[in-house]
């Protein structure tokens, strides 16, 4: 079922963590029980949530791959020379002017990027969220591996 034709259980509760974004990483464990029980019950909330850390997750490789996007701009306008047969016969430029603006655009491009970056991760739970994926893929991993090499990680 989608969440347009659920309807959430617990209106009060539902209203809270809608305010919340369906995020409950910042509560004390004590108060997280009674909202752990209505994700648990309420498949609406639920839905909402996984929508919610789908999109706080899908912002965070968005921008970590603009980051990575400009730095490999940078990289390439800093080993290979810039395509001198354009600046000179199609824009009328001269090598240094076009290469000082295509620095200036991936400097400015990378620096907003890394402050998109910043923000998504301060403003969403999603490191924590994946945090939690990669601690829960590591017992399982763990729990599939043989007995002699677990004594070794119990060290």
């Amino acid at each position: 079922m989608s969440m347009a034709r659920t309807k959430c259980t617990d209106r009060v509760v539902g209203a809270i963590l809608a305010s919340w974004r369906y995020d409950i990483s910042g509560l004390y464990p004590e108060m997280r029980k009674d909202y752990e029980q209505h994700f648990a019950e309420c498949s609406h909330c639920r839905a909402r949530q996984h929508f919610h850390r789908s999109l706080d997750v899908t912002l965070a490789v968005l921008t970590s791959l603009s980051v990575l996007s400009f730095l490999f701009a940078l990289a390439v306008l800093k080993h290979i020379k810039p395509l001198e047969h354009m600046a000179f016969n199609i824009l009328g430029l001269d090598v240094g002017s076009m290469y000082q603006m295509l620095v200036s655009a991936a400097v400015a491009g990378l620096c907003f990027s890394i402050i998109a970056f910043v923000l998504v991760l301060t403003a969403t739970p999603a490191p924590s969220y994946l945090g939690g994926i990669a601690a829960e893929r590591a017992k399982l991993l763990e729990e599939h591996l043989p007995a002699a090499i677990r004594s070794f990680r119990s060290r």
